[in-house]
């Protein structure tokens, strides 16, 4: 026989919940390179130098060396021990330029840059030059 009666679980609260904050991380100072080995930018190498709100990326090494990307506001995030969630803005419009979520501790970067059917990338990530706030 199957009971009829059914209690409620409580309800769960993710990990860390009461810990939520959307208070930004200034990586002004800060210059990273991001290296990918799988996704669309597999190969590539790109330097990221941060500014109070702005972010110029230049390709260093791989088949995009040469290209001239134009700089973009940001916006940083912590998420996690050691862990930003950074989005590229275009300065004009406010519209997503690129989504990174960066795992300092682990080195790795995971990369969402809108605009084809397989924006998806994954790599590592280098400190080439700290900025004053210590990462989160």
């Amino acid at each position: 026989a199957v009971s009829a009666s059914a209690t409620a679980a409580p309800p769960r609260h993710a990990a860390g919940a009461s810990h939520l904050s959307l208070a930004r991380f200034d990586l002004k100072g800060y210059v990273i390179d991001t290296s990918y080995t799988l996704g669309r930018n597999t190969g590539n190498t790109f330097q990221q130098t941060y500014g109070k709100s702005m972010v110029q990326g230049v390709p260093i090494k791989g088949p995009l060396v040469g290209t001239k990307f134009p700089p973009e506001n940001y916006v940083a995030i912590p998420i996690g021990h050691h862990e930003l969630y950074v989005t590229w803005l275009d300065p004009a419009s406010f519209a997503i330029v690129d989504v990174f979520v960066m795992d300092f501790a682990h080195r790795t970067v995971y990369d969402y840059a809108p605009g084809s059917d397989h924006p998806e990338s994954a790599g590592t990530i280098t400190v080439v030059h700290r900025g004053r706030s210590p990462l989160p």
